[in-house]
């Protein structure tokens, strides 16, 4: 298998682990993806990744119900160990080993996460999860996703989405969308795209970290984006 990429960080959104349930994890999405993330780990890739909580709370949409805004991140920040207990779990069961890092010290649960303890899992073969956001309120877990990926001396970061890639209006309710197939972060910027938020856009473009935004749940395309196929966005 061809690698362009020596280590990555992929960013995975919580609400695409639901599969067709509508909430929750579904077991079906988990294998696909624990499979599609071990073929590239045996290809020599290290992974790290990232993993949003949507699926089970968010931060945001509690404090429109009334939550504390500082709880309700909290509780998000919990979603994502679920999520990222879940996938490790997937991927023990797919025979590729995994370590949980936790933004906020959560043993036995998680290891708590440090730059030099999620890169020696990844030196050791490993994929390291790492859970908890920033472990600060007020930081989505895009932001977490960046700070993470330049933390650990990422090559890129790896967006996973329902999608396939970045378009000058949402697809799914413009027929007429057209697809980007590279954008700067300055043009995401100017034309007010939501790729991510604009801090973790912020802070890609200032440490020069690439993003490339693809559509994660058509199988094989993990393994074509690791490749340089030309699928998805990239973002620069």
């Amino acid at each position: 298998m061809r690698t362009k990429y020596n280590r990555v960080l992929l960013k995975l959104s919580g609400e695409s682990l639901m599969g067709h349930q509508g909430y929750g994890i579904d077991s079906e999405r988990l294998a696909q993806y624990a499979t599609q993330i071990t073929e590239i780990a045996r290809a020599g890739v290290q992974v790290a990744i990232v993993i949003g909580g949507g699926n089970i709370f968010r931060g945001l949409q509690g404090a429109a119900k009334g939550f504390d805004r500082v709880k309700g991140d909290q509780m998000g920040m919990l979603a994502t160990v679920i999520n990222s207990l879940a996938l490790s779990s997937a991927l023990d069961a797919a025979g590729q080993p995994a370590r949980v890092f936790t933004a906020i010290n959560m043993f036995p649960i998680g290891e708590h996460y440090s730059k030099w303890k999620a890169i020696e899992a990844m030196n050791d073969g490993m994929v390291a999860i790492i859970a908890g956001g920033t472990g600060n309120p007020f930081f989505t877990t895009d932001t977490g996703s960046a700070l993470r990926g330049i933390e650990v001396e990422a090559d890129v970061m790896l967006k996973g989405t329902r999608v396939d890639g970045i378009y000058t209006a949402d697809p799914e309710k413009d027929p007429t969308a057209t697809k980007f197939s590279e954008i700067t972060y300055d043009e995401v910027y100017t034309r007010g795209l939501k790729v991510m938020d604009l801090t973790a856009t912020a802070l890609c473009k200032e440490n020069h970290l690439p993003i490339v935004v693809f559509d994660m749940d058509t199988p094989g395309n993990l393994a074509k984006v690791i490749a340089g196929d030309p699928i998805g966005t990239l973002v620069y």
